[in-house]
């Protein structure tokens, strides 16, 4: 199903029934797919700029157990004051998926981007599904109603596609898989760049040990996804930029002639990490932060927004930067 127009009328957006049943938590149960997909696209023009990040966990601003609520209410409104074509969110957008109060808390805290006419582009982590799984969907699916109810979809922008997966299904396999491969092996020429969008991260300096209180390990279903990437992108023109959330922290890998982004600190409560070897970002201590993409025909310029609090006021700091550059004519080169 392809949906053209400038994208998602913002009122669909926050689209409600904020009324909707709780369910309480049940058995684990195996994920629920859905084989629909849509293919959304944004008008823009040659030269935009979009914001990724993730893990913002709204949640009850009293209860400050789960988020930070300060940092995630100073980065939304210094994300409205980028003007950005899109917002890009990797997941973990509420604490629990099955609460309605905190997708109530969504619904008041980003209005400010629903007044804008900012499209956000949502991705599903496993806070999102917490709880009762239909209930969670149900509730994610009518703040996005025009996803029409699919857990992954693209969207073409310009000269990018952006292609958000659910990591909680199977990427390389099933109707998700088949759905992946048909998207990569029917590229549009004129596409420069390929964004991927998902929760869990092929790489991170994190680790489940959690020396510091938080982190997570790359899983094996990630790692696999970022292995078939990496051998596409040794045959594709177009380059391939990853980004995703999970751990609370912000982080730069490049393997395979990809750059993957971790970009989780959008409010759940950040963790120092121990950065290994291959992190381009070398701080390993807490990283409240969202990135600024500015898409200039051929390059995609990231910056990394940093924000701390000093004496109760908002810092900012652009601590990280990198400019990706997509070749004119060949494939990038093998190593």
């Amino acid at each position: 199903m392809r949906i053209c127009r400038r994208c998602c009328p913002a009122f669909l957006l926050f689209f409600a029934c904020l009324g909707g049943a709780c369910a309480s938590s049940k058995a684990n149960k195996p994920p629920i797919a859905n084989a629909n997909h849509v293919a959304l696209a944004l008008e823009t023009s040659s030269e935009f700029a979009f914001v990724a990040f993730g893990d913002t966990r709204f949640h009850d601003p009293a209860d400050t157990g789960p988020a930070n609520p300060a940092v995630r209410q100073a980065l939304v409104a210094a994300i409205d004051k980028e003007h950005p074509a899109f917002i890009s969110i990797g997941g973990d957008i509420v604490y629990s998926g099955e609460n309605p109060k905190d997708w109530q808390v969504w619904d008041s805290e980003t209005k400010v981007w629903l007044e804008h006419n900012i499209p956000v582009y949502p991705a599903l982590g496993n806070h999102d599904l917490k709880g009762d799984e239909k209930t969670a969907l149900r509730n994610y699916f009518t703040r996005f109603p025009y996803l029409n109810e699919s857990r992954f979809y693209s969207v073409r922008m310009g000269n990018c596609l952006m292609l958000v997966l659910d990591s909680a299904l199977e990427e390389l396999s099933a109707s998700q898989g088949d759905w992946l491969h048909s998207q990569l092996d029917q590229l549009p020429a004129d596409v420069d760049f390929v964004f991927f969008v998902f929760h869990h991260p092929p790489y991170t300096s994190s680790s489940d040990e959690k020396d510091y209180g938080g982190g997570h390990s790359a899983r094996s279903k990630e790692q696999a996804l970022a292995k078939f990437l990496e051998e596409r992108q040794q045959h594709t023109r177009a380059r391939f930029v990853v980004f995703n959330g999970h751990v609370h922290n912000y982080e730069r890998h490049e393997h395979g002639g990809i750059t993957y982004f971790v970009t989780g600190g959008g409010g759940a409560h950040a963790y120092p990490i121990t950065r290994q070897p291959d992190d381009f970002f070398r701080d390993p201590g807490i990283n409240y932060h969202f990135l600024l993409i500015r898409v200039n025909h051929n390059q995609v310029a990231v910056s990394m927004n940093k924000l701390e609090f000093e004496d109760g006021k908002a810092v900012w700091s652009k601590p990280d930067s990198v400019t990706i550059t997509a070749p004119l004519s060949k494939p990038v080169s093998a190593g």
